[in-house]
C-alpha cells in the first residue's frame, strides 16, 4: 500500500512540474527577443562574411550556445550588398551571456575584415492574434 501511495504521489509531483515546466516555457518564449541585423558591404563582402562565420563553426557553436533560439542569414533579393542575421534569445540574460564570449572579438573582427555596416532592429515575442490565424497557411 506504500508503494501505490509514493507512486502516486510522485505521479501527481511530476504531473505538476511537467505542468509548470510547460508554463515556464510558454513564458520564455512570450519574452524572447529577436534582433535583426543587417550587413552591408560591397562587392559580395557582406555574404562572405556570413560564408566565413559558418564555414568557421562560429555560428554552430552560438546556436549551441544556452538560450540562443535562432540564428540565421537571409541574403535579400532586392539588395544583394545586404544579409539579414534573424538572431533570437530566450531574454536579454542570455544575450548578455553570448555578449561576453570571446565569440564577440571573433564576429567584430571578421566585420571589419569585410568592412561592414549594420543596422539593428529588436523585438519582443507576441502571441499571434487570433484574428491573424485566417491568414496564415501552416
Amino acid at each position: 500500500m506504500k508503494l501505490i501511495t509514493n507512486i502516486v504521489l510522485l505521479s501527481a509531483f511530476l504531473l505538476l512540474v511537467g505542468c509548470c515546466g510547460d508554463k515556464q516555457d510558454k513564458q520564455e518564449k512570450s519574452m524572447s527577443i529577436t534582433v535583426n541585423l543587417r550587413y552591408t558591404g560591397t562587392d559580395g563582402n557582406a555574404r562572405k562574411f556570413a560564408e566565413e562565420m559558418i564555414s568557421s563553426g562560429t555560428v554552430d557553436a552560438i546556436r549551441a550556445e544556452e538560450g540562443n533560439l535562432r540564428y540565421e542569414y537571409y541574403q535579400s533579393l532586392d539588395d544583394p550588398e545586404t544579409i539579414l542575421l534573424i538572431d533570437s534569445w530566450v531574454n536579454q540574460k542570455a544575450i548578455d551571456k553570448h555578449h561576453a564570449t570571446p565569440m564577440m572579438d571573433t564576429i567584430a573582427k571578421l566585420r571589419e575584415k569585410y568592412d561592414l555596416h549594420m543596422t539593428v532592429e529588436r523585438y519582443t515575442a507576441a502571441e499571434t492574434p487570433e484574428t491573424e490565424n485566417q491568414f496564415i497557411r501552416k
